[in-house]
């Protein structure tokens, strides 16, 4: 899949407050039918049929859209380079490249270059999260152990 300059832009307020209408309408729609399987869309005075998981996908953009961030849709077996998985984690490309060497995030090699496959970027960057908020749920527990008022 390919995405134009275009895409990695902040949306302007126009956008944003129809991302926002069509995303909660989306939204409603898919929470009121559950179980439908596919949506029929009017686009130019021809239909086209969607299946539910890409509405759902829509319904994901349009909301980060909504929130004025910009939106690139990357396939999960796409390969990264380690610039791109750098600004993707917000690190540095150096400390990148000592979370691969160390083996903290797999890669492959094309010459003299590293690949990182997008889905493993994404585990490590979740996998991080969930540690962020494991600490920070045990700072808070033993602020109270020690009332501190927090």
């Amino acid at each position: 899949m390919s995405t134009d300059s275009a895409s990695s832009a902040l949306p302007d307020e126009e956008s944003v407050a129809l991302a926002r209408e069509s995303a909660q309408a989306l939204a409603r729609l898919l929470r009121d039918r559950p179980d439908s399987d596919r949506a029929r869309v009017k686009l130019d005075g021809q239909d086209l049929v969607l299946p539910r998981h890409a509405l759902a996908l829509l319904r994901d953009l349009l909301t980060d859209m909504a929130q004025g961030h910009a939106v690139t849709v990357v396939p999960r077996h796409a390969e990264l380079t380690t610039q791109q998985a750098a600004e993707m984690l917000n690190v540095s490309r150096p400390h990148l490249i000592k979370l691969l060497e160390n083996g903290n995030i797999s890669f492959t090699k094309a010459g003299s270059h590293r690949r990182i496959r997008f889905e493993d970027v994404a585990a490590y960057k979740a996998q991080q999260k969930e540690r962020s908020q494991a600490r920070l749920a045990e700072l808070a527990r033993l602020a109270q152990e020690d009332d501190l008022g927090y």
